[in-house]
């Protein structure tokens, strides 16, 4: 039941990151401070389609 998720970045735009989640135990969007190329500090990364 595991799906793979794109996290993009939320100042810019950037789709950074890959990774898995189990949908049954957490449905809602996935929100993560992650490390961001473009702008070289961490920023919050959400779950996109």
């Amino acid at each position: 039941m595991r799906v793979d998720i794109t996290l993009a970045c939320t100042e810019t735009g950037d789709r950074n990151y890959i990774t898995t989640k189990n949908k049954r135990k957490h449905p809602e969007r996935l929100e993560l401070k992650k490390y961001s190329p473009r702008l070289q500090r961490h920023t919050l990364h959400r779950e996109t389609k």
